[in-house]
C-alpha cells in the first residue's frame, strides 16, 4: 500500500522536465502605484493566488494530472471608481506520458470561470489548455516545445512555447524556461536561494455593473522580479519574497467586441474601442509559499525502505 501511494506521486514526476513538482502554491502581492494615463488618478492592484496539482497513476507510462487554480485581483478599473475584484477559477485535467528514455509529453485542459462573480453564467466559462513535448538531451539539460491556447472574452489567444530546463552538476544553478510565458533563473546558497523570474499572462474577465451594459477586462501583464527564497523542511517547503515590476494593464471593452486572433504579443483584426485609460505598470511586492515534491531523493528513500 505504501508503494502504491508513493507511485501515485512518483510517476508523473518522471515525465516532467524537472527533478521535482510543485504540488501546492499560494501567493499574495500588491503593486504600490499604477497611474491611469492622461489623468491625475492612480490605483494599486492586490493579488492572491492558490494552486493545487494532484497526479494519479494510470499505468507505468501514463498518469492523469488533476488540480485547480484560483486567483483574485482587486483594483480600480476606471479613475476614481470603486475597487473591483476579478476572479478566475480553473480546473486542470490532463495526461502526462513517458514515451521513451528521451521523449515525454504533457497535455492539460484548463476550463475556467473568469469574471467579477456577480452574475455567473455560461458567458463566464472559457476553455483553454496546453500541450508540451519534452526531449531529454542529457542528465542536466532538457528541452520543451509546445503550444498554449485559450478562449477569452476578446476571442482566441494562442502562443507557442519554447524552453529548456538546466540544472548544473553541483545542483546550485538552475534555469527553468518556458518562453514567452515564464522564465526562472536561480542560484542556491545552502538554505537560501537567490533568483530572478519573469511571468507573462493574458486573461479576460467579464464585469457587470448595475443598470449598465456588461463589459470585460482584458488583462495583459508582464512581471519581472528578483527574489530571495528560504528552503526549509529539507527543501520541501519554499518561502519566497519577490520585488519587481509589473505592467498590469486592464483594458475595458464592451461585451461582444472581439479581435480575430491573438498570437503571443501580436493581435490580428483588433478594432475594439477601449473604454478606460490605459493603466501604467508599477513596482510590486509579493510573498509565496510552495510545497515541492522531490523525485530522486524520494526514489532513493523508497528503494531503501523496500529492501
Amino acid at each position: 500500500m505504501k508503494k502504491l501511494l508513493f507511485l501515485t506521486f512518483l510517476l508523473p514526476l518522471f515525465v516532467s522536465s524537472q527533478e521535482y513538482v510543485d504540488l501546492f502554491r499560494i501567493g499574495y502581492g500588491q503593486t504600490f502605484n499604477n497611474n491611469f494615463e492622461g489623468t491625475n488618478s492612480s490605483t494599486f492592484v492586490k493579488s492572491f493566488e492558490v494552486g493545487l496539482t494532484f497526479p494519479v497513476v494510470l499505468n507505468e507510462n501514463h498518469a492523469l494530472i488533476t488540480g485547480a487554480d484560483f486567483s483574485r485581483n482587486n483594483l480600480q478599473l476606471f479613475p476614481e471608481a470603486e475597487f473591483t475584484s476579478l476572479y478566475s477559477t480553473n480546473l486542470k485535467l490532463g495526461m502526462a506520458s513517458n514515451w521513451s528514455e528521451k521523449w515525454s509529453s504533457t497535455i492539460i485542459l484548463l476550463p475556467k470561470i473568469a469574471s467579477d462573480y456577480k452574475n455567473i453564467s455560461s458567458d463566464e466559462f472559457y476553455l483553454g489548455g496546453f500541450a508540451v513535448l519534452k526531449f531529454k538531451k542529457n542528465t542536466n539539460l532538457k528541452y520543451r516545445f509546445g503550444i498554449y491556447a485559450s478562449q477569452e472574452a476578446f476571442g482566441l489567444f494562442t502562443t507557442p512555447i519554447i524552453g529548456w530546463y538546466y540544472l548544473s552538476p553541483n545542483k546550485r544553478f538552475e534555469m527553468d524556461m518556458s518562453l514567452p510565458i515564464s522564465a526562472d533563473v536561480s542560484y542556491k546558497l545552502g538554505t537560501t536561494t537567490i533568483g530572478v523570474d519573469y511571468f507573462g499572462i493574458g486573461r479576460s474577465y467579464n464585469v457587470h455593473y448595475e443598470n449598465a451594459p456588461s463589459l470585460y477586462a482584458d488583462l495583459s501583464s508582464l512581471e519581472f522580479a528578483s527574489y530571495l527564497q528560504f528552503n526549509v523542511m529539507e527543501e520541501s517547503v519554499l518561502l519566497r519574497a519577490k520585488l519587481g515590476y509589473s505592467s498590469n494593464n486592464y483594458e475595458m471593452y464592451a461585451e461582444g467586441e472581439k479581435m480575430d486572433l491573438g498570437i503571443s504579443a501580436f493581435s490580428f483584426g483588433d478594432d475594439r474601442t477601449q473604454l478606460n485609460p490605459s493603466l501604467n505598470g508599477g513596482v510590486f511586492l509579493k510573498f509565496e509559499a510552495i510545497y515541492r515534491f522531490h523525485i530522486k531523493e524520494n526514489t532513493k528513500s523508497e528503494e531503501v525502505n523496500s529492501k
